[in-house]
């Protein structure tokens, strides 16, 4: 294997969503928390929206340059899982910009093989928000 492994991605229904919503809001970022309800759901902001720092951490971008972020202690527990961004028919998140449109962001995981981990754990820990600009 060479390179690492991505910690993102989006299905193509996801980024077909997403194209729609940088037409109508411009460009777009994500942050998935670790708290309950919609916390635990992918927020998706018009870019800059939701203030990222120190406790934010870079998963990747999907869609092109869509960053999406992970709160610090969510990434703890996920950092051996790879995320993928699915949207299903359902209310979205209140504050998430896909809510009128009928449908919601979820997420989908798989858990990294011990080679992905390995190579993972080599290249350290992603950027966080205090380093990167969203």
């Amino acid at each position: 294997m060479t390179g690492l492994p991505p910690r993102i991605f989006a299905t193509p229904d996801a980024e077909a969503l997403m194209h729609s919503l940088t037409q109508k809001h411009g460009p777009l970022m994500f942050h998935q928390s670790g708290g309950c309800c919609d916390g635990s759901a992918p927020m998706c902001f018009p870019r800059g929206e939701f203030k990222v720092g120190g406790q934010d951490v870079l998963l990747g971008h999907v869609a092109g340059d869509i960053a999406v972020w992970i709160g610090a202690a969510q990434f703890d527990y996920w950092r051996h899982t790879q995320v993928t961004i699915d949207v299903v028919p359902g209310r979205g998140a209140g504050m998430s910009l896909e809510s009128p449109e009928g449908v919601r962001f979820i997420v989908r995981s798989r858990i990294f093989d011990d080679a992905e981990n390995a190579l993972l754990e080599a290249a350290g820990d992603p950027a966080r928000g205090d380093a990167v600009t969203a």
